[in-house]
C-alpha cells in the first residue's frame, strides 16, 4: 500500500508537469505582447534615424531622437505587467485551492475526520506573491529593468552602427532581425528569452507561496518539506544536490536529517527557471496524537510518517499510464518510452536541449517509423 507522504510526492511530480505547460502558456502570450511592438518599434527607428545627421551626431541628439522609440518600448512592458498581474491572480486562486486539495485528497478517511486541513485565501497568496522579491526583486521591479534593459541595448546598437558608418536599414536589421529567420538573428530576440524566464520564475514563485501558505496553516500536520527536483538534462547543480533533502516545515527552513545544504530561496525561486517543487511531509498518526484503536491497520500503515524513496522525475514518468505519458513526451517519443529503446534523458544532448525527433534518430541509431 502506498503511504500517505508517497501519494503526496507523486502528486506534487505530476502538477509540476501541468505548471511547466502553464508557463509555456503564459511565456506565449507575454512574448506575443512584445513582438506586436517591434514593428512599430522599427518603422519608429527608422524614421528617427533618417532625420538624425551622422555628421552632426551626438549623444545628446541620439536621446532626444529616440525619444517615440522609447515611449513604444514602455508601453509594451506596461502592457505586459497588466497582463502577467492578471494571469498571476487567476492562477493564485487557483494554485490557493488546488493546495488545500492536494494535502487533503491522500488522507485516510478516518485520519481526514479528526485533522482538518485548512485553506489560505487567493487574495492573499497573490499579495504574498506580488510583495515578496524573487531572485532580488518584485515583478514589477524586473519587468521595469527589462524595459530600460531593451532600451539601453537599441540606443548601443544605434551608436555602434553610426560610429561604425552603416546604414539605417542595416541598423535597423541588426536590431529587429530578418523576416527570413522569424527575426530570431536580430538584438530583440534576447529581450524575449530574458522576459520568457522573469515569467516563468514569476509563475513558479506563485506557486511555492500558495505552498508555504498552506504549509503555514496546517503546521499542526506537516513536520518537514522535501525538496522535489525535476531531474532531466536541464537541472541545474544547485537543484541535483538538493534533490530528496528534508528541512523544517516552517520559515527559516533548516537542514533536516544531517545535511548541511541551505535552503536559499527554496524551490521554484533558487535560480531563473527553477522547476523544483516542495512536498510536504505528513505527520505519522502517532505524532498526530491519533488513538490506536480509532486507526484501522491499513489507515496506520499508509500514516506512518516515513520519507517516500528518491523519485527521479524519470522514474516517475516511467509509472504513468500510456495515455499520459504520450500527452508530456508526444506519442512517438512515448512509445518509444515504453518500448525500452530510449530512455528519459536520452531525449535531451548533454546541454540539456530537448532533441528533435530526427536528431534523437541519429543520435541513437533508430529507424523511422
Amino acid at each position: 500500500m502506498a503511504t500517505v507522504n508517497a501519494a503526496l510526492q507523486d502528486e506534487a511530480i505530476d502538477h509540476a508537469v501541468d505548471l511547466q505547460r502553464y508557463s509555456m502558456d503564459v511565456v506565449r502570450r507575454m512574448i506575443a505582447l512584445l513582438n506586436r511592438s517591434d514593428a512599430r518599434l522599427a518603422a519608429q527607428l527608422s524614421e528617427a534615424l533618417l532625420r538624425l545627421d551622422a555628421a552632426s551626431f551626438t549623444v545628446e541628439r541620439l536621446e532626444a531622437t529616440l525619444a517615440a522609440v522609447r515611449a513604444t518600448n514602455r508601453a509594451a512592458y506596461d502592457a505586459i505587467l497588466v497582463a502577467l498581474e492578471s494571469d498571476l491572480r487567476n492562477f493564485a486562486e487557483y494554485e490557493a485551492a488546488y493546495e488545500v486539495r492536494a494535502l487533503h485528497s491522500p488522507m485516510p478517511a478516518a485520519v481526514a475526520l479528526q485533522v482538518p486541513v485548512y485553506g489560505v485565501p487567493a487574495e492573499q497568496v497573490y499579495a504574498a506573491a506580488l510583495a515578496r522579491p524573487f531572485q532580488g526583486r518584485l515583478l514589477a521591479d524586473w519587468v521595469a529593468n527589462l524595459e530600460e534593459s531593451r532600451a539601453t541595448a537599441i540606443r548601443n546598437a544605434v551608436r555602434l552602427g553610426f560610429v561604425e558608418g552603416r546604414t539605417v536599414p542595416e541598423i535597423v536589421r541588426s536590431i529587429r532581425g530578418t523576416r527570413a529567420l522569424n527575426y530570431a538573428d536580430g538584438l530583440l530576440a534576447r529581450p524575449r528569452r530574458e522576459l520568457e524566464a522573469v515569467v516563468r520564475t514569476a509563475i513558479s514563485h506563485t506557486a511555492q507561496t500558495a505552498r508555504q501558505l498552506t504549509y503555514d496553516a496546517n503546521a499542526d500536520i506537516v513536520k518537514a518539506l522535501k525538496w522535489v527536483s525535476t531531474l532531466d538534462g536541464r537541472t541545474s547543480p544547485m537543484c541535483r544536490i538538493r534533490d530528496g533533502l528534508e528541512y523544517t516545515a516552517t520559515v527559516p527552513h533548516k537542514p533536516v536529517g544531517g545535511h548541511k545544504v541551505p535552503w536559499g530561496d527554496g524551490p521554484g525561486r533558487l535560480h531563473f527557471n527553477c522547476r523544483s517543487v516542495s512536498v510536504p511531509v505528513l505527520k505519522s498518526w502517532r505524532e498526530l496524537g491519533l488513538d490506536a484503536d480509532e486507526v484501522p491497520p491499513a489507515t496506520r500503515a499508509s500514516m506512518d510518517g516515513q520519507v517516500p524513496a528518491d523519485t527521479t522525475y524519470g522514474s516517475w514518468l516511467a509509472r504513468q499510464s500510456a495515455a499520459r505519458q504520450d500527452e508530456i513526451l508526444g506519442p512517438e517519443r512515448g512509445r518509444l518510452l515504453r518500448s525500452g529503446e530510449v530512455s528519459f534523458d536520452k531525449f535531451y544532448d548533454d546541454r540539456g536541449r530537448w532533441l528533435t525527433l530526427d536528431q534523437l534518430r541519429q543520435r541513437e541509431g533508430l529507424t523511422p517509423p
